[in-house]
């Protein structure tokens, strides 16, 4: 059971707006998001169109990206409002202080989802190439390249919550990106990443 005063505490970062990550309650996710952007919060909730079927007919649905997690910008000197909100769980952070999440990769989950290239959750990747998309609508954003069945997708990751999601890309218009340390990359993940350096 999370203490409600926990969030009240001085050391809780107050006057930096930046972006913050909510754990909410399972599938509460797009209900959090409503009642906090009514309450005048800028929210982040990236979703998937996923088709499922039903007897004999399919239905297309919206679901999270990055399930039991949404993305508010802002202060929290307003905390109180955001942990009394029905379906909240907890701040994304370490022990009792939240953390603030790059602008950089938002940008790149909202970029990657306005390109109108497939994107689908994956598993989160550390290490493994990175490379720099340097052509198309996803030019610039930076990511892990792995390759699936026969194409290749970027990996984009929000190191905080320790979720990635994967974007389609063609495999010629990406270029590597130097890398400090390579010996760090697992052998699993090397079976996947494109090519020697």
């Amino acid at each position: 059971m999370h203490r409600m005063d926990r969030y009240l505490t001085k050391e809780t970062p107050e006057a930096n707006p930046g972006w913050y990550a909510i754990y909410t309650r399972h599938q509460h996710e797009k209900m959090v998001a409503r009642l906090l952007s009514d309450k005048g919060f800028e929210i982040f909730l990236p979703t998937q169109t996923v088709a499922r079927r039903w007897k004999n007919r399919t239905k297309e649905l919206s679901l999270p990206l990055f399930p039991c997690y949404i993305f508010l910008w802002g202060t929290l000197k307003r905390r109180l409002e955001i942990v009394t909100t029905p379906g909240f769980h907890s701040f994304v952070g370490f022990g009792d202080q939240p953390v603030t999440i790059s602008q950089e990769e938002i940008d790149a989950v909202r970029h990657a989802l306005m390109s109108g290239a497939r994107v689908e959750p994956c598993p989160f990747l550390r290490y493994g190439d990175k490379v720099r998309i340097s052509s198309g609508p996803l030019e610039g954003i930076e990511g892990i390249l792995i390759r699936k069945k026969n194409s290749y997708r970027l990996v984009l990751s929000v190191e905080l919550l320790e979720k990635s999601i994967a974007v389609e890309v063609d495999a010629f218009s990406v270029e590597r990106v130097p890398r400090r340390n390579r010996a760090a990359i697992p052998h699993w993940m090397a079976a996947n990443t494109l090519g020697p350096a």
